[in-house]
């Protein structure tokens, strides 16, 4: 068993020292333009079509037949049903894998469909030109639903709960609480009107916008800027793991915070393209595609741990046993110390600060999987990890 603990210690370690992000098999030169997940399935929309990855990213497929547009600016996933939104096709309905697409654009006025999002049976779809449409028959077809809405292309749509937001081209937010049947502004303290991506974590809704990224926690009736730590403002793409909010830029990289957005940290170590079009979470992975066709990869761990904190995983005296573990682990450190364990996804599972050098924890009410501890101490910031089962 002592062997076994080593090496895990020994892989984290080099882990961590080489923790960055790594370009994925993407085999094409178009913009990538959105992500869906299904499972261990990702889907990448780009502007030469779509790609379909089922092992992390290490090898993609081109699914477009039956796509008689190929440039894909939204995905949305309902079951087993695949839709895509193109730039001049209209809506594309897959649901078998991608493996061939039907167009399903009856009564879709405008065949410039910039994105989409799903509510039950109600299937939302933002145009170039003419609003947003809505289908509630799997898009056999669709009505315009635009009362109160401005003639300005729809470039991110999302629904939280009975709420629907929709975010234009310089035209600010919009909400809908009946299904579209009517629509709002809502852009109080909304400095900037043109928004590209929105993100919902609870009753925080995060839109990213040309100047940075804004938070409202009352259903867009005000916003707080949230840009402490953004080099640039220019934020493309959002995407949300637990407590984690990761903010794509079109000249920054990619941006990470952990308190709701209050501060960022650019996480960019190994990222060669730092115009960020598309984010997603995949598994333990965090995907990013770029504006001439790359995909990126990094684990979520790696960012999360991989902090502004000193780092000093050569200290021998911090060990975590047993590994794996059922109901405790035993943490053996020097004296005082701060203890926090994080899920594969970087959330935050416990927090303990002692005095003394020997410490049993309980984690039997811990899910099955990979968990890492950091130790803090005086000498830094020390990881380890340990599997629950």
């Amino acid at each position: 068993m002592k062997k076994i603990i080593l090496l895990s210690f020994i892989a984290l370690n080099a882990i961590v020292a080489n923790a960055q992000w790594q370009q994925t098999s993407c085999p094409w030169t178009g913009e990538v333009m959105c992500f869906a997940i299904s499972g261990s399935n990702i889907f990448a929309g780009t502007s030469i079509g779509v790609y379909l990855s089922s092992n992390d990213g290490n090898s993609w497929t081109q699914i477009n037949t039956g796509l008689t547009s190929t440039a894909v600016r939204a995905l949305a996933i309902s079951g087993s049903d695949i839709f895509s939104g193109t730039n001049s096709g209209g809506v594309f309905l897959s649901s078998n894998n991608g493996n061939n697409w039907s167009a399903v654009n009856s009564g879709l006025i405008s065949t410039n469909v910039r994105s989409l999002t799903i509510g039950g049976s109600n299937i939302f779809a933002g145009t170039g030109s003419n609003g947003v449409f809505l289908s509630s028959n799997n898009g056999s077809s669709w009505t315009a639903t635009n009362n109160g809405l401005p003639s300005s292309p729809i470039q991110a749509l999302i629904i939280n709960g009975s709420n629907i937001f929709a975010g234009t081209n310089n035209l600010g937010a919009y909400l809908s609480s009946n299904n579209g049947s009517s629509w709002f502004a809502v852009n109080t303290s909304l400095a900037s009107t043109d928004i590209f991506a929105f993100a919902i974590s609870g009753s925080n809704i995060f839109a990213g916008t040309y100047d940075g990224v804004f938070l409202s926690s009352n259903n867009g009736s005000s916003w707080t800027p949230k840009n402490t730590g953004l080099t640039t403002t220019d934020v493309r793409a959002l995407t949300i793991s637990g407590s984690n909010i990761f903010a794509g830029t079109s000249t920054g990289g990619m941006f990470w915070s952990s308190n709701n957005g209050s501060s960022w940290v650019a996480k960019n170590t190994g990222l060669t393209n730092t115009y960020i079009t598309a984010l997603a979470i995949c598994g333990s992975y965090i995907y990013a595609g770029t504006n001439d066709g790359e995909i990126w990869q990094c684990l979520i761990s790696d960012i999360i741990t991989g902090t502004e904190e000193t780092i000093n995983n050569n200290v021998n005296n911090i060990a975590v046993f047993p590994n794996p573990a059922t109901n405790n682990i035993t943490i053996e450190n020097s004296k005082y110390a701060v203890i926090e364990i994080l899920n594969i996804q970087g959330e935050l599972m416990k927090t303990i600060a002692i005095n003394y050098s020997h410490t049993i924890i309980d984690v039997s009410s811990f899910s099955i999987g990979m968990y890492f501890v950091k130790v803090k101490t005086e000498k830094g910031v020390t990881i380890r990890k340990f599997i629950k089962e």
